[in-house]
């Protein structure tokens, strides 16, 4: 369990969190059931909805301060004194067609031929494109009996959102390590639906279709690895308060620097590392198109997941929270696209 190693992480120290200035007003309390977060209710900073995001990912309780404590502090120094050492060659390597691959998607006139005789270059990319297109989703009239037949049953669209997937997946659940299985999985569901609404919101916004959800995936790579920087900090044994917002958003920022580091190790499109880069702080007017658009993208994507687990309203509406950046109208659609795409699963009993 993610939080058997928060535990462990402080167990040797003793620590009183002051309880001045609670994150959020009306929140549950740290015993609370998740349900309890979406019945009050109240009304969340895009600061807190993000706080909120990272206690699901890492299956931590809410916060009783917002200041970081002593313990919290020396963590997050060792955890700086780790980042500064993280070898990116230790993060999975993305197939070496890959990039040869992406400029030829980017050339909407790339002929089926050409774009089956590089995939074929990677057995794995071949299997993933073979075992989607014979899903019901795609099943044909005719079975597919060639990579080619394949490929262009999906098209570029598809064929770019398959060979994305098949790359990415792995590497964000991988990168959270052991203990971070669980935050694995979820920053996975979270990629989806940034990816999503990513591509969603860029096609009013000029982005680059495949740019914009290669930008949605890989937004949250740096988490992961702040996971299995944690990993390595575990020392032994007893109960922890809760955590500070303060020390999760520092690792939040550590996680943004780790994020854009992967994307020019990987060298990732030019605009997605600009991107990437403008993301690490809050959105402006004067940032690029893809980076507002990510900027929004990704919160939108975790309002949609909490809600989806019953961690914030399901029908929160959001649209209005970057005037100066995208129209309201548009992100009202973007979040219902979102909830069409992404609906509640309930639990028959």
């Amino acid at each position: 369990m993610v939080v058997n190693m928060w535990r462990r992480l402080f167990r040797s120290r003793k620590v009183t969190i002051s309880r001045t200035g609670p994150l959020v007003v009306g929140r549950p309390t740290a015993r609370a059931p998740a349900s309890d977060a979406a019945r009050v209710s109240p009304v969340l900073s895009l600061a807190e909805i993000g706080d909120r995001f990272h206690r699901f990912v890492l299956g931590l309780p809410g916060a009783e301060s917002s200041e970081p404590s002593a313990a919290e502090l020396a963590t997050l120094r060792r955890l700086e004194l780790l980042s500064t050492r993280f070898d990116m060659r230790s993060l999975p390597r993305l197939p070496a067609v890959l990039p040869q691959l992406l400029r030829t998607l980017k050339n909407d006139n790339a002929a089926g031929g050409e774009l089956a005789k590089l995939v074929g270059r990677d057995p794995l990319m071949v299997g993933e494109v073979m075992r989607v297109t014979s899903s019901v989703f795609y099943r044909s009239a005719q079975p597919i009996t060639s990579l080619q037949q394949a490929v262009v049953l999906l098209g570029q669209d598809g064929l770019r959102r398959v060979l994305t997937q098949h790359v990415m997946k792995p590497i964000l659940q991988a990168n959270a390590g052991t203990l971070g299985h669980v935050a694995g999985e979820r920053l996975w569901d979270h990629a989806e639906r940034c990816a999503h609404a990513c591509a969603w919101l860029g096609r009013s916004s000029g982005c680059d279709a495949f740019e914009a959800y290669l930008a949605g995936i890989i937004c949250h790579t740096g988490t992961g690895a702040v996971v299995r920087l944690l990993d390595q900090l575990m020392p032994v044994e007893a109960e922890t308060p809760p955590l500070s917002s303060g020390f999760l958003n520092a690792c939040s920022q550590l996680a943004a620097r780790l994020s854009l580091q992967a994307s020019e190790h990987w060298e990732l499109p030019v605009r997605v590392i600009e991107a990437m880069t403008e993301c690490q702080g809050p959105a402006t007017p004067a940032g690029s198109a893809l980076g507002r658009t990510l900027s929004v993208a990704d919160t939108l994507a975790i309002a949609q997941l909490l809600g989806e687990h019953d961690r914030l309203a399901a029908d929160l509406d959001l649209s209005h929270s970057w005037p100066d950046i995208l129209p309201p109208s548009l992100l009202v659609r973007c979040q219902q696209d979102l909830r069409r795409q992404f609906p509640v699963e309930k639990i028959q009993i």
